[in-house]
């Protein structure tokens, strides 16, 4: 890759739609996720990289006249211990070396590409006084296809130091890249990092912001998703319209579920104030719930990524330098409350949502709902058709339930108790990144369910109505035999399809 640098503007005008510009103020969630897919490449902007640079000359320059924690001292309960001038530079490498423990499994390449890309960003807000050929490699790194190494414990969401310092040996030459071998480019040039680079560059919580991207920007699609199944049931078991009419969120304008009712109107063609139906006089919580059940999830992801967006271009490191005041300030900005917080409460709000589609399988199951055979059976007797799958829902659901455990009561007293608090953030990012798995799965169920059930009373929404896309793509994938057999493809194919359900939640198709 070559060093170039662009302002965001020019970026705009090349039409570039495979570029995405660093420029540590405007950086978002879906470009984290881009840059970690491989789908573009990264760009430092002009203003950014001035920014940068200045911070690291004045930087150095205050190291040289004062004592600033972790260059010219130790780190934690080390901190009051001064490094003499003649091992600063070594002081540096053995801070990465030391601090490079992070355990377990290594992480995936996507992870670690969002870590990658939420530090250069971060680099390029100009707090943190590290050299800028840092973020030009980092920047080389994505878009070459290489990544280091890193292991997945080794944060309590005071700062990735663990996960930070191996990406930091990595970048002078100790430890190795994957995917070099694979790259055109290969790994980028070892860079010369001393006792001011150290700890600027593994003060940071990108990992844990990177993998919160990911999960975020996942979820909040599958919860979109989530409602156009939620439709399709409905539409299976005759459901009432009058849950979702304007008036009803009128007098109740919750900003979430007033959107989920507006969208649901717009998925089934109901009118704003539709006729009462001539049936049972309201359906089960399952239905009529969906919008205040939906919509607080949608609060909650857009909670998060007001959260993030501050994040990932904030300038948190510790200590904050200040080019303006040529100050050093110490502080206890890489600590996550924000964040942990806000992903515990999506959790709980997904966890809801998940659970409200269990409760339409149920109903699906239920002839009095469908008027069909209980589950979905065939003509034979005693017939099981889909029973299965409310027990397998419920089996994924309980993984939900435990990934969405608070990760925020957690605590430690750490590095001989000067570190005496833990926001436990990093926990909160892993929790919400292995609930997308067991979330897909479980709406898998009801939406082979519901389609099931629409195909066997022959029922089919208008096709230019965004339910009636969504059946015709679901049928063309789904099995149509509902002889007993087993529903692990079929729920599989189901999980799969969801993410062109949220092109559809979106009204883009």
């Amino acid at each position: 890759m070559s060093s170039r640098i662009v302002d965001a503007a020019d970026a705009m005008v090349s039409g570039s739609s495979d570029l995405v510009v660093l420029d540590g103020v405007g950086f978002g969630v879906a470009d984290v996720v881009r840059l970690a897919d491989g789908d573009a490449r990264p760009v430092p902007g002009t203003d950014a990289m001035k920014r940068a640079t200045e911070s690291w000359d004045a930087a150095r320059q205050i190291a040289a006249t004062g004592r600033v924690y972790g260059r010219s001292t130790g780190v934690g309960a080390n901190r009051n211990e001064d490094v003499p001038t003649e091992a600063a530079a070594e002081h540096g490498l053995r801070l990465l070396r030391s601090h490079a423990g992070a355990i377990g499994d290594e992480l995936p390449a996507r992870e670690v590409r969002a870590m990658l890309a939420v530090r250069a960003n971060q680099l390029l807000a100009g707090g943190a006084g590290l050299r800028p050929t840092v973020v030009t490699a980092l920047c080389e790194a994505l878009e070459s296809g290489v990544h280091p190494a890193v292991n997945e414990f080794g944060s309590v969401g005071t700062g990735d130091i663990a996960a930070l310092a191996q990406v930091g040996l990595a970048l002078v030459g100790e430890r190795p890249w994957r995917g070099a071998e694979d790259s055109l480019s290969g790994a980028p040039e070892p860079q010369p990092l001393d006792n001011n680079d150290a700890l600027a560059l593994i003060s940071s919580n990108a990992l844990t912001l990177g993998q919160s991207a990911l999960a975020l920007h996942e979820l909040r699609g599958l919860i979109g998703a989530t409602q156009v199944v939620g439709a399709l049931s409905l539409l299976a078991v005759d459901g009432s319209h009058e849950p979702f009419a304007a008036p009803v969120h009128a007098a109740r304008p919750h900003r979430g579920s007033t959107e989920v009712a507006r969208r649901m109107r717009e998925l089934i063609g109901a009118a704003d104030r539709p006729t009462p139906p001539l049936g049972r006089i309201q359906d089960p919580y399952g239905f009529r719930c969906l919008p205040q059940i939906h919509g607080p999830a949608h609060d909650a992801a857009d909670a998060l990524e007001d959260v993030l967006a501050i994040e990932i271009n904030a300038a948190a490191e510790n200590p904050f330098i200040s080019a303006e005041d040529m100050t050093a300030y110490h502080h206890g900005g890489f600590y996550q409350a924000q964040l942990v917080l806000a992903l515990d409460h999506f959790r709980l709000a997904l966890t809801q949502v998940a659970r409200l589609s269990t409760s339409r399988l149920s109903s699906l199951n239920e002839p009095s709902f469908t008027r069909l055979k209980p589950f979905l059976a065939d003509n034979e007797p005693a017939s099981s058709g889909v029973m299965i799958l409310e027990y397998a829902a419920a089996a994924a659901l309980g993984d939900l339930r435990a990934f969405s455990a608070p990760a925020s009561l957690g605590h430690a007293v750490l590095s001989r108790g000067v570190e005496e608090q833990a926001s436990f953030a990093s926990l909160a990012a892993r929790q919400t990144l292995r609930a997308c798995r067991a979330y897909r799965l479980v709406v898998g169920c009801e939406l082979v369910a519901a389609v099931r059930a629409l195909r066997q009373r022959d029922l089919r929404p208008e096709p230019e109505l965004p339910v009636g896309r969504a059946l015709e793509l679901a049928e063309a994938v789904l099995d149509d035999d509902p002889a007993d057999r087993p529903l692990t493809d079929d729920v599989t194919a189901a999980a799969g399809l969801l993410d062109r359900f949220t092109e559809i939640w979106r009204g883009n198709t």
